[in-house]
């Protein structure tokens, strides 16, 4: 599963909390049932339009990323929450919305793992692989 969430929120203050960010990410895939392969990395990140600063983070688990990128001066947020394992997109959103204070979403779940049959031969599958990245060193033997 692929939740993308594309969020505006007048909460600029939120959307520019380098530690709500961080606290989000480190403490959401627990709250999904999923493990953090490393913790969340967070950055902020000023272009060369003002209007384009924001902070972007993600945090690595062993079902696949999450990510967030925030553009506070436009009140926006992009979010992904990609998984070879089936979780509740309802809940999540829901979960979202709070933490981002967000007064509207335009939201998609789209289908990932299309290869795999079930999502459990999909989580396992994609377990299997970066496993055996790990242990081989990026490289599928």
């Amino acid at each position: 599963m692929h939740l993308v969430v594309d969020g505006y929120s007048k909460d600029r203050k939120k959307l520019s909390d380098v530690d709500l960010i961080r606290n989000f990410l480190d403490e959401y895939p627990e709250m999904l049932g999923m493990k953090k392969m490393i913790p969340p990395q967070v950055f902020t990140y000023s272009g060369e339009t003002s209007a384009d600063w924001g902070v972007s983070g993600f945090v690595l688990i062993a079902e696949s990323h999450i990510s967030v990128h925030t553009f506070p001066d436009r009140g926006y947020v992009n979010i992904d929450v990609f998984s070879c394992r089936e979780f509740d997109a309802e809940a999540s959103r829901r979960e979202i919305e709070d933490t981002f204070g967000l007064d509207g979403a335009k939201i998609w779940v789209l289908e990932r793992g299309i290869d795999y049959s079930t999502p459990r031969e999909a989580h396992d599958g994609m377990v299997s692989e970066r496993a055996q990245l790990s242990s081989t060193g990026g490289q599928i033997a």
